[in-house]
């Protein structure tokens, strides 16, 4: 490999608590929506968590109960001071949460790792649940260049090695790279592909070393890293057609991006993915703009091509499904297209089409469908749900081939679950069901497709026999457009409530937003959610003011194309209480000046309308607004008061909370009068201050005592003011800040030595604060400082451009619901990339001085957030060990009636009392220490209370299975945590124990069956048994429907393997060449179909370069005959074949003569690991066919390091102490307990079946004292070690969760 320097440090986690500390401000940040420029990047991690990329930030949510978790901003570069386009995300594989218990720091084993790349270049590899960044890549770094030369990341991987979980990236147009991201950062190696553009890059399902990258005009590159620290590359070639070309032939000349662009930037509308097949090994399926293309690797040909249909918009992604032999496919347009597998061959049919942005209730043109994932996650419940409904079907070893059509089985009932985003920043969640045809033909006929929310799809060929129908599950509203404003609510006590009386308008936890598409978003600060959204304007709100704290009044103009010109000024009045939108003075004509900003007083009964070169307007915001007068002079800037400060008892500042008429003076009108009057200050552009007053409908001068005539600014023009009695701030376009007192005065003044400002906005006072005089500042250059203008340096004790690296703000206010001293200042901010933050500031002590994020819990969730993946280390641990050993699904129940939406769970006691009644009973012999359940229970008692465990669909799931086996109740718990591969391996335990018991049991009879019959009438049979299973499968094979999906990736019973190997034999048919010939004849001889091998040998021209090699092996093939003489000759030919023969023909020889183990050997020396199983489930039985499973599995976990897979193989090998090992090995204390657990069980059950009824009876009891293992070459007190290990790791989890707080947020 190609070494290199270590990449920049960064910053890593200190803790390891889901939400404790908070730590930064993504805890309060609202992202904007994502956007082309991002690249259509979205992952879906198998706890069920799914991140994409929006502007500059990762977003990550919970699609099942449509909740925004966490937004996490890319850092600035060093080379700009802004944060770029997210372009690429990727989870990282659930690594093990119990060696992360031991070793807390080490990177893999964090249950939460995500991969963010962006246009700069860089990778962030995130805790997501710490929210903290681990290692900062940068590929420029490494290499010493200059910024920018390596190009934009175009996508990421995770592909596994013996050192651990790497990182695959392709950057700019043609570089793959591959990272260590452990602890030293760095490039391992990289590989120029030009002069294609990589597309695309995956990781293989069944290996994962492998990975695939995709090129834009047909290069697909195949890469495994090997133990020498090298790569395997091999090229492959996607024949593209002429259009897809041609296009891209024609988007080359027109590029406009810069050269190191990666092809998302450079070809946005022209996209090439790919994905690999979960059903079929070596098969990926590609899209191109206009073909859908079935690829087989192992043949390096494509085994088909669909075109795009007519009417529909370009590919633009492909998506297998988990489970069913089916592919969504999404297009340009928003369609999803769903393809089903042709029986026998892997052509796939156009089955259903769905809109993925439905006609109703949207915008028109309605808004582009960015990305698309399916959710891995609910594949494995699915699975759960199915194998552990009938324990007793789970035990029988029935064949999986069937001459029945059970294809209806599979997809009768079948569920899927795909989340889509949409340009507007909402996240989709939908529903999709496979139904029979005949069940659904009246609805059919009703017509072709019903594109809604509810849909049912008409199959479109014919021979397919289901329909689908897709449901809305649930939508997330996230800022839909660019924030362009925002504004918040500070009701002065004059304001009153929209219901009319004379009650005081409270201030609420509310921000108006306003956008670049002309909606209104209101966002509630204490759940950090979009509330509601209002399309009011139908281009960019370019300003917007509460009047009190239920109206939103904004503005919005165009410019006339006409020759008269001018502009349209359109002003609206929302409420936010009845959801109406009234717009006011509106005009017929255009007008000569728009508007320019609007200034709200805080009670909200007065409107100033300030236009760009024309008067002022003066409004009373009544029911029916009118206009009072308008004020002819050359403003600068104005800006009402805000609420007078609280007065406290006595202090020398109650003057200057007095009243209007104490404050001036004046005399000429009641008390009562003065105490209902506003008044705003203004700057001229001649520098001269003023001070207004509006009491009714007069306007009056407020007659303020005037400064010194020093304070004339004679350098700049005002830009900014704030003003609240009795102070005036200013900002002039120097960046000098300067303050007036209108009562005494008294002014004083500094420089910021910044560029102009822009806005200045006081903080809130409550009765108490030290302070008055706290203001922020934001500047021409889009940064921001806090200054307090009571201390004796301002600019000294200032907070400059505090917690928002890589962020430019557009605008920003104090939030104003702070009501006692102790509370902290919260500053809202919109900034430039979309999003909208809060920020904590805190200035009382000259320490600590500065902000942080806001740490407060967020108060308030439509519904709990059940997400285990987020606890704390040791309370997920926990709770994963109390799933595994059984708990009552009572206990599930919450008592907060609050937070539960559904009835099928009712309120349950507040605590309970002996907790050790909640864990269930069973027969199993104790193990560890009997004590730990119950402290486990009461470290998770607060979670319980809050209901955030086990939402209803998954408590239903766990109470459905509790009771059916231990090994449904661990494959859950590993589902439940994310470890889809620890789940299959519980799910496939019951099925090779099964397998591993009833060969053991035969093989005295095969042994003897195998003595008395002759070799030659062995062959005989063998081709027998083979020609009638081939009769048997030959009209509709299908797969059992347990079998099915995931679960194939570790088959391991004979005729599973023969199934998947013959299943294929159809695809290569038309293939033509020698390699694809070679590779045929040898899958035929692997399944033992001698006489097709023969059949296609003599096909061999005459002139050929192999026709004598191949009529060698015809004859001998074709003879069969098994003497003494004729062995040794043939074992001569065929070793000597091996050494010079890479098409392995030597193996087929041997099978030729029945030497089938030593040909298993001869493959799996060479590497076909699958070609020697294929081999051995045909021919091999008992241990000659355990010895090839047992070396697979060592293959498998020393050479692929996939220890799950690679357990199931030595246990259906027979191999219970390897197995046992392995587990001990890989520190897995509390997963080699549960082993003994599930093997014990599993073997009673099969003895019990066997045994007598009476016999079993009697000896129950004394099964449930000590650990049967069905192996003999386990001793006694192997067993008993690995319970005692197992107890020492429940007592070490105990003492660490009771040290961690829980946190529930």
């Amino acid at each position: 490999m190609m070494a290199a320097p270590p990449a920049s440090p960064s910053a890593r986690s200190r803790g390891n608590a889901a939400g404790a500390g908070g730590g930064n401000t993504t805890s309060t940040m609202l992202p904007g929506p994502a956007s082309r420029s991002n690249g259509g990047c979205i992952d879906l991690s198998t706890s069920g968590l799914l991140a994409h990329g929006a502007g500059s930030s990762v977003v990550v949510s919970d699609p099942r109960s449509m909740q925004l978790l966490c937004v996490l901003p890319m850092p600035a570069s060093a080379a700009s001071s802004l944060a770029s386009f997210v372009t690429a995300v990727r989870w990282a594989p659930a690594g093990s949460l119990a060696a992360g218990l031991a070793d807390d720091d080490a990177d893999d084993h964090r249950p939460l790792r995500l991969a963010a790349g962006d246009r700069h270049g860089r990778i962030a590899v995130w805790d997501a649940r710490a929210r903290a960044v681990l290692h900062l890549l940068s590929l420029d770094e490494s290499r010493s260049v200059a910024p920018g030369t390596s190009g934009g990341v175009q996508d990421l991987c995770w592909i596994h090695h013996a050192s651990g979980w790497l990182l695959a990236s392709i950057h700019g147009p043609s570089l793959l790279c591959i990272w260590e991201t452990s602890a030293n950062p760095r490039v391992l190696w990289m590989f120029d592909a030009s002069p294609e553009y990589l597309s695309c890059i995956r990781r293989d399902p069944f290996d994962d070393r492998h990975l695939c990258a995709l090129g834009l005009r047909g290069f697909l590159l195949s890469a495994v890293p090997r133990y020498d620290s090298d790569i395997s590359l091999k090229e492959h070639r996607i024949v593209c057609g002429a259009g897809d070309v041609a296009e891209l032939q024609r988007l080359e000349k027109e590029m406009a991006a810069p050269a190191p662009a990666p092809a998302l930037a450079a070809f946005p509308l022209f996209s090439a993915r790919l994905c690999f097949s979960p059903q079929w090994r070596h098969i990926l399926y590609a899209t191109y703009p206009r073909e859908l293309v079935v690829f087989d690797l192992n043949y390096s040909t494509a085994l088909s091509v669909a075109s795009l249909p007519r009417g529909f918009g370009k590919f633009s992604d492909v998506m297998a499904d988990p489970d069913l032999d089916l592919l969504y496919c999404t297009h340009a347009d928003g369609k999803l297209s769903i393809w089903k597998r042709k029986e026998g061959e892997q052509v796939h049919l156009l089955q259903a089409v769905e809109e993925l942005m439905p006609s109703i209730g949207t915008v028109v043109p309605p808004p582009a469908v960015l990305a698309t994932a399916v959710w891995q996650s609910e594949s494995i419940f699915r699975n759960i749900d199915k194998l552990s409904q009938d324990l007793a079907q789970t035990q029988s070893s029935h064949s999986v081939i069937s001459d029945t059509n059970s294809d209806k089985n599979v997809y009768q009932g079948a569920m899927s679950y795909i989340t889509s985003i949409s340009e507007d920043g909402k996240i989709w969640s939908w529903h999709l069901t496979f139904d029979d045809k005949s069940a659904d033909s009246k609805k059919i006929n009703l017509g072709t497709s019903n594109h809604s929310d509810a849909g049912i799809s008409k199959p479109r060929s014919k021979g397919l026999d289901f329909t689908v129908k897709i449901n809305l599950m649930g939508q997330l509203h996230l800022l839909s457009s660019t924030v362009t404003t925002l504004a918040v609510p500070s009701p002065s006590l004059l304001a009153t409530v929209a219901r009319g009386g004379n009650n005081p308008a409270p201030a609420v936890p509310l921000v108006g937003l306003g956008t670049q598409s002309g909606t209104i978003e209101v966002v509630d600060v204490l759940a950090n959610a979009v509330s509601v959204s209002f399309a009011v304007h139908s281009s960019t709100v370019r300003g917007l003011r509460w009047l009190g704290n239920s109206r939103i009044v904004s503005f919005s103009y165009n410019q006339v194309s006409d020759k008269t010109g001018g502009y349209n000024n359109k002003l609206v009045i929302t409420c936010l209480r009845s959801g109406l939108n009234r717009p006011f003075r509106v005009l017929q004509k255009p007008e000569r000046a728009p508007i320019r900003a609007l200034r709200a007083s805080s009670s909200g009964r007065y409107l100033l309308i300030l236009f760009r070169d024309a008067p002022v307007e003066v409004w009373a915001m009544t029911k029916n607004p009118m206009m009072l007068r308008s004020l002819a002079l050359p403003f600068t800037v104005l800006e009402w008061t805000l609420p007078a400060a609280p007065r406290p008892s006595q202090s020398a500042a109650s003057k200057q909370s007095s009243t209007s008429k104490e404050r001036s003076g004046e005399v000429t009108a009641t008390e009562s009068s003065d105490e209902t009057a506003e008044s705003f200050a203004f700057a001229l552009v001649n520098g001269a201050l003023g001070v207004f007053e509006v009491h009714g409908r007069r306007i009056r001068d407020f007659r303020p005592k005037w400064p010194s005539s020093s304070f004339a600014s004679s350098d700049g023009l005002v830009t900014a003011m704030a003003y609240r009695l009795p102070h005036v701030v200013m900002g002039d376009r120097s960046g000098n800040i300067r303050w007036w007192d209108v009562t005494t005065g008294l002014s004083s003044s500094f420089s910021t030595h910044r560029e102009g400002i822009r806005r200045i906005k006081f903080s809130p006072v409550v009765h108490g604060d030290r302070s008055r005089g706290r203001i922020a500042v934001l500047f021409y250059d889009n940064t921001f400082s806090i200054f307090d203008l009571d201390s004796a340096d301002p600019l000294a004790n200032a907070i400059l451009h505090p917690q928002s690296p890589g962020t430019l703000v557009l605008e920003l206010d104090w939030l104003s619901t702070r009501t006692r001293k102790d509370e902290p200042l919260v500053l809202c901010i919109a900034g430039a990339d979309s999003s909208f933050r809060l920020i904590e500031v805190n200035m009382d002590t000259k320490i600590n001085s500065g902000s942080k994020p806001l740490i407060t819990k967020e108060r308030f969730r439509p519904m709990p957030l059940c997400l285990p993946i987020l606890f704390p280390m040791s309370h997920a641990l926990a709770l994963r060990m109390i799933l595994q050993l059984g708990v009552k699904p009572s206990w599930f129940e919450c008592n907060n009636t609050d937070k539960v939406g559904s009835n099928s769970f009712k309120a349950a006691p507040a605590t309970f009392g002996d907790l050790r009644t909640c864990m269930i009973e069973t027969a199993l012999p104790p193990i560890g220490d009997s004590v730990v359940p119950e402290l486990l229970l009461k470290v998770l008692e607060p979670y319980r209370k809050e209901g955030c465990i086990l939402d209803d669909g998954r408590a239903k799931l766990y109470s459905a299975i509790v009771n059916k086996g231990a090994y449904a109740r661990f494959a859950f718990a590993a589902a439940i945590f994310g470890d889809a591969q620890e789940s299959l391996f519980w799910l496939q335990l019951p099925k090779a124990l099964h397998h591993f018991l009833d060969k053991s049991r035969s093989k005295s009879t095969e042994k003897g069956l195998e003595s008395s019959v002759h070799t030659g009438s062995e062959q005989t049979s063998t081709l027998n048994r083979i020609a009638s299973r081939e009769r048997s499968t030959a009209g509709n094979v299908a797969k059992d429907t347990e079998n099915y999906g995931q679960l194939c990736t570790m088959a391991f019973k004979q005729d599973q393997l023969w199934f998947n190997a013959n299943e294929r034999i159809p695809w290569h048919d038309k293939l033509d060449g020698e390699d694809a010939l070679q590779k045929r004849i040898h899958e035929l001889v692997s399944l033992g179909n001698l006489e097709a091998a023969v059949s296609l040998l003599l096909s061999t021209p005459p002139e050929g370069s192999n026709f004598y090699p191949n009529a060698l092996r015809a004859v001998v093939l074709s003879s069969a005959v098994s003497q003494s003489l004729h062995e040794l000759a043939v074992k001569v030919v065929a070793a000597n074949m091996v050494r010079t023969d890479k098409s392995l023909s030597g193996t087929h020889l041997l099978c030729a003569v029945g030497k089938y183990q030593e040909a298993c050997s001869q493959l799996q020396d060479a590497g076909c690991w699958t070609d020697a199983a294929t081999l051995a489930a045909t021919h091999l039985h008992g241990s000659d066919y355990a010895r090839v499973l047992q070396r697979w599995a060592g293959y498998v976990l020393r050479g692929e390091h996939n220890m799950w897979r690679a357990l199931i193989l030595y246990v259906a090998a027979g191999a219970l102490p390897e197995a046992l090992e392995t587990l001990r090995k890989n520190q897995r204390p509390d997963t080699a307990a549960l082993f003994l657990l599930a093997c014990h069980e599993i073997y009673s059950q099969i003895t019990a079946e066997s045994e007598p009824a009476d016999e079993a009876s009697g000896s129950a009891p004394e099964r449930t004292q000590k650990l049967r293992f069905p192996s003999k070459n386990v001793n006694e007190e192997d067993l008993i070690a690995v319970s005692e290990v197992f107890g020492q790791y429940q007592q070490k989890l105990v003492h660490l969760c009771m040290d961690m707080e829980p946190t529930v947020n």
